[in-house]
Formats: structure tokens, C-alpha cells, sequence
């Protein structure tokens, strides 16, 4: 069976094609058509309909999209790329290729991925992270995504910042209307804001993390609040769904320190005299959305 994956993003386009074990046959990316809701849709057509010739066969497609299908309208929702909420996406992309589809949220598509063969294989729940210019979750059990009667599970990214200190409220307002969300705090720009905010020069995320990694001290305080944030927020997701793995993916996954002082952390606000969960980096690093992507077809 040939299982095409399309990664819908908000500057590219990508398009992976997988054989039954899970080898690579294909893979090309183009630029998103930006504010294009009908040349998006061609756009992936396309890519579909030129990957099939090259290969001569005929596939499932699997899209992993910003944002989710809402249960009750049918329409996406929740997308960062706003010129596609609202848009029937689903019943646009099936009509063009002439097909079933399947569409999940990209973080879903992520957790898919490094729970099939990636950096959670085998495990039975697995919490997939996105920490990059925004923060995405998602969920995976037993190698089956959990979506919700919502199509919401996961999105601990708007949630509030747990156990906030006092110097922490209301917190930075976030896109969504609130304020104090994790994703304001945890994304790549909001260290870089955090950073600042505490007196810090204005540098990007890599700058502070090389500056860490050089004795700055300003930089060491900025990663030690990182680290000690991202700790509450993921022991809130330890609380609820108790998984026995989380995968970190996004650019802030290759912090290396992460992997080491974060379940140092993380025992103070778990309900638990231990924490057997492993906090783990992605393996297939910005391609792995495109393979859960495919993977949706099981």
C-alpha cells in the first residue's frame, strides 16, 4: 500500500510518499500559496497527482493541517493560516482527488509519527510536543491518534502556565484573547520575550542558548525559567493522561539540556512518588509531521 503524506504549512508544502515498512519513495516541497485558498488547494492536488505518476501507483492520502476539522460544521478551525478557517477543506481536497482523506492536526500527525517509528516506538501513550514558533500537542494511543468529540485533545498550548508565581500573572497576552497561555511563555518567541523582559538583550531563542551554553549569565537564568516552566506544564499533562512517553519536536526540541533538567524538575508537581514517564527528542526532526501525516492511513 502507498501511503502519501502532504504537511500543509504556512510557508511550504510538503508531500512524502511511504511504502508498507515505512521507506521513503518520495518527497518534494513547494511554497504555500500565502492567503491562497483555492491555489492551496491545487497546489497539493498537484503534488498528489505528480507523485502517483512518478511512482505508478495509486495511494491513500493523509494531510496533517494548522488547526483542526470541526466535528460540527465540517469547516477547519483553530488554524493559524486564517485564510483557511471556515473553509471546507476536507470535502474540497476529496472532490479534487477523487477520494477519501483523512485530515489530522499537524501536532497530531507529529505524535503519529514518532509513535509508529519514531522516538516514542512502541510506547502505548504517547504526548507528542511542538515548541517552535507556536506550541502544539498531541496524543496517540495504543498507535491510534486521540482527536476528542472537539477535535481539541492535546492543545495544552492554550491552557494557562500551571502553579504561576506571582511575578507571572496575568502573563503575555496570546492570539487566542487570553492571557498567560503556555504557548506565550513556551514558544520560541516567548523566551526570547521572557529574556528580554527580564533585562536581557533582545536575541533570538539560538543566541540565548549559546549564550548559556558560554557562561552568559542573563542567558543561564532565561533557560533555567524555560526549563522550570515547561516542567510545570508538562507535569499538568503527566496529572491527566499519565503517558508513558513525550516527545519534544519543534526548533526549541533541540535544546539538548532539556532532555536532561526537565524530568529533574518535573517530580515537584507530579501527583506521584516517582515519574517513570521518559521525556524523549524527535527522530525524524521537521519531516516527522509529513510521516504521521501518511501514517493516518495505519
Amino acid at each position: 500500500m502507498l501511503r502519501i503524506g502532504i504537511d500543509l504549512g504556512g510557508s511550504k508544502i510538503e508531500i512524502i510518499a511511504l511504502d508498507e515498512q515505512g521507506r521513503e519513495l518520495l518527497r518534494h516541497r513547494v511554497a504555500t500559496p500565502r492567503g491562497d485558498y483555492p491555489g492551496t488547494l491545487e497546489a497539493i492536488a498537484v503534488l498528489v497527482q505528480d507523485a502517483e505518476a512518478q511512482l505508478g501507483e495509486r495511494g491513500s492520502v493523509g494531510i496533517g493541517t494548522p488547526g483542526a476539522i470541526s466535528p460540527a460544521s465540517g469547516l477547519l478551525k483553530n488554524s493559524n493560516s486564517v485564510h483557511l478557517n471556515g473553509q471546507p477543506i476536507l470535502h474540497d481536497l476529496q472532490t479534487l482527488l477523487q477520494r477519501e482523506v483523512k485530515i489530522a492536526n499537524d501536532a497530531n500527525c507529529f505524535a503519529l509519527s514518532e509513535a509508529v517509528d519514531g522516538g516514542a516506538t512502541g510506547a502505548g501513550v504517547v504526548f507528542g510536543v511542538i515548541l517552535g514558533t507556536g506550541v502544539g500537542g498531541g496524543i496517540v494511543v495504543n498507535g491510534q491518534v486521540l482527536s476528542g468529540p472537539n477535535s481539541i485533545a492535546g492543545e495544552w498550548g492554550h491552557n494557562p502556565l500551571p502553579w504561576p508565581q506571582a511575578h507571572e500573572l496575568p502573563g503575555p497576552p496570546c492570539y487566542c484573547g487570553k492571557h498567560g497561555c503556555v504557548e506565550t511563555w513556551l514558544s520560541g518567541p516567548g523566551m526570547a520575550r521572557d529574556h528580554h523582559h527580564a533585562g536581557g538583550a533582545a536575541l533570538e531563542t539560538a543566541a540565548i542558548v549559546a549564550g548559556a551554553q558560554a557562561g552568559d549569565i542573563a542567558c543561564r537564568a532565561t533557560l533555567d525559567r524555560y526549563e522550570d516552566r515547561l516542567a510545570r506544564a508538562l507535569a499538568s499533562v503527566v496529572n491527566i493522561l499519565d503517558p508513558e512517553v513525550i516527545v519534544l519536536g519543534g526548533g526549541m526540541s533541540n535544546i539538548e539540556r532539556l532532555y536532561r533538567n526537565v524530568p529533574r524538575l518535573w517530580g515537584r508537581y507530579v501527583f506521584s512518588d516517582r515519574v517513570d514517564t521518559r521525556l524523549v527528542p524527535n527522530r525524524f526532526g521537521d519531516s516527522s509531521g509529513v510521516r504521521g501525516a501518511a501514517w493516518l492511513w495505519g
